[in-house]
């Protein structure tokens, strides 16, 4: 297969964003997004191109000061292990720095892949009491799915909560 780059997501990149994600949302691996959402969300993707098309995205929430998220990490099926998770998990983790992150949170069922890349698997007390207090206060599912908080947990069944200090 020929190459491919990683680079910022744009506007346009929104409906195939979608399009990769919605396969996963039938297979309830991933919830939905309404469209909406992913626009307003834009600057946090990054997306993986060959010759015009996506075949794959991710997107870098900041949680708190030093703490952010990979969300809706996507590789389409024809292009797994083709490093192409892995170069969006770079491109992310560089974004991270850069936004001056120091810890990287993901929730998934992918848990080899994550741990390759120097994630690891947490319990439950990951911030100390005061961020988590003021955590509880987000409205954003993902951080809701951190604090493992009870009425999210239908949505993480099955999933694993890791960590990896950058």
């Amino acid at each position: 297969m020929s190459e491919y780059t990683v680079r910022p997501a744009r506007s346009a990149d929104i409906l195939g964003i979608h399009r990769l994600l919605e396969p996963l949302v039938d297979r309830r691996i991933l919830l939905g997004k309404d469209l909406a959402v992913l626009y307003g969300a834009v600057q946090e993707f990054v997306v993986a191109e060959r010759d015009g098309e996506l075949i794959g995205c991710g997107a870098l929430h900041v949680m708190w000061e030093d703490l952010g998220e990979v969300r809706t990490l996507i590789v389409r099926e024809d292009w797994l292990h083709h490093g192409v998770g892995r170069a969006l998990v770079e491109g992310l983790e560089e974004r991270a720095v850069a936004l001056g992150l120091q810890r990287l949170f993901c929730l998934t069922f992918e848990v080899d892949f994550f741990t390759r890349r120097g994630f690891s698997q947490i319990g439950e007390q990951v911030v100390d009491p005061d961020v988590y207090s003021q955590l509880l206060r987000s409205p954003d599912e993902g951080v809701a799915e951190f604090l493992d908080l009870a009425h999210v947990k239908p949505n993480t069944l099955g999933n694993t909560r890791m960590l990896k200090n950058l």
